[in-house]
């Protein structure tokens, strides 16, 4: 027998509903896991009797189970999955048309300002990047154009936290869609839809997925209407997480909460320990006391994440820690079980032109840390020895 939603299970604490979501249990078999359709295509009982799966671009079982989650999770009315985090965030910017204008968040991640800076101003869409830390910035920055607004918080790379509340209700004012990438907090920290915020995207391969194994992206909309848009957009571009990953997805998500609250637990002492660093000059993280955001980001986040970002005062230097670390990963990416070590001015925040990225203060000495689920012992003993110059 089927297993029927119940209204009790809207009011489940999150670590339940990671478990026990709609779909989680296939209702013609009672398997545990979601089964992988494998199908491109679906058998037509009756034409005249339109059935939910015909093809698999336009909807298949494995994904749908997958983008019911996410919304359960982000507390929205319909979610969608795509290829990879630049793909969702990509299909939502198709949502604006020639001639509109955009206010973003200035030190987003490289691969949106990318997006922003070099693919949306040939279709005629330009972006003003601004310091969201300051309302007064923002409402600034509007023109009679201005369609959207793009918010990171915290941000990519040095971790600035934006008043999403405060950002939100003026945007309403103005009419202005906002959008929000999530990534850095996942559902289980911080829920922007509860904020005010229209459309929430998530770069899965990120903590979502949590295993270094998979590259995903995830939108979920705060409305029907925007739902039935973003629909049309998925459909039509054909960006679409094929099936197997939307498995893998889902099995990683499962463990969410166990995950962060470990990978916090470990990065606030990391980011403690680098504070009193000698050789350390600056260390960006939103559970220390002295971040400039900590109220605002305590007021709309559950947690404070597990990407801590330092600098160590040069390019020569950073690298020189890059080449002397031995356990985290030196990589692209981060929210994975073992940490990564990432140095943005090559890597998430190549594609920005120097002079931006030292304007938005990612500078040559910025290092990324996300941190694992290693021993922070063993992480701090290891960083110590890279960060020994003398040496």
């Amino acid at each position: 027998m089927a297993r029927k939603r119940t209204e009790g299970q809207a009011e489940r604490q999150f670590a339940t509903k990671l478990i026990h979501f709609n779909r989680a249990i296939d209702s013609t078999t009672g398997a545990s896991s979601t089964p992988i359709y494998q199908a491109s295509t679906f058998h037509q009982e009756a034409l005249d009797d339109q059935q939910e799966f015909d093809y698999t671009r336009s909807g298949n079982p494995t994904r749908q189970a997958l983008e019911d989650y996410i919304a359960v999770l982000e507390g929205g009315t319909r979610g969608f999955a795509f290829a990879s985090g630049m793909a969702a965030i990509s299909a939502a910017a198709m949502l604006l048309s020639s001639g509109d204008h955009i206010i973003c968040t200035e030190d987003v991640y490289g691969g949106t300002y990318r997006l922003l800076s070099t693919i949306m101003t040939r279709m005629n869409v330009e972006t003003t990047f601004v310091d969201m830390t300051d309302l007064d910035k923002v409402k600034a920055a509007l023109k009679p154009n201005t369609k959207a607004v793009f918010m990171e918080t915290p941000s990519n790379p040095t971790l600035k936290i934006t008043d999403i509340g405060a950002i939100t209700a003026w945007a309403k004012q103005h009419d202005l869609l906002t959008l929000l990438d999530n990534t850095f907090m996942t559902p289980y920290h911080q829920r922007p839809i509860e904020h005010g915020v229209d459309i929430v995207l998530h770069s899965a391969t990120k903590f979502l997925g949590g295993h270094s194994d998979v590259t995903a992206g995830l939108a979920v909309v705060a409305n029907d209407s925007l739902g039935l848009r973003m629909k049309q957009l998925q459909n039509g571009l054909g960006t679409i997480l094929g099936v197997s990953d939307s498995w893998l997805l889902m099995r990683g998500m499962k463990t969410l909460k166990t995950r962060m609250d470990a990978h916090e637990k470990s990065a606030l002492r990391l980011a403690e320990w680098l504070t009193e660093h000698p050789e350390v000059e600056t260390v960006y993280y939103p559970g220390l006391p002295g971040h400039p955001g900590r109220a605002i980001h305590e007021k709309q986040s559950l947690g404070y994440g597990a990407v801590v970002s330092f600098d160590v005062g040069s390019g020569e230097r950073a690298k020189k820690v890059l080449s002397k670390v031995e356990i985290p990963l030196v990589a692209v990416s981060l929210g994975a079980v073992e940490s990564i070590l990432s140095y943005p001015a090559m890597m998430s925040h190549a594609a920005m032109p120097r002079e931006v990225r030292l304007e938005r203060g990612i500078t040559d000495g910025l290092i990324r840390y996300s941190v694992g689920l290693e021993s922070i012992e063993d992480l701090i003993a290891d960083l110590e020895h890279a960060l020994s110059f003398d040496e």
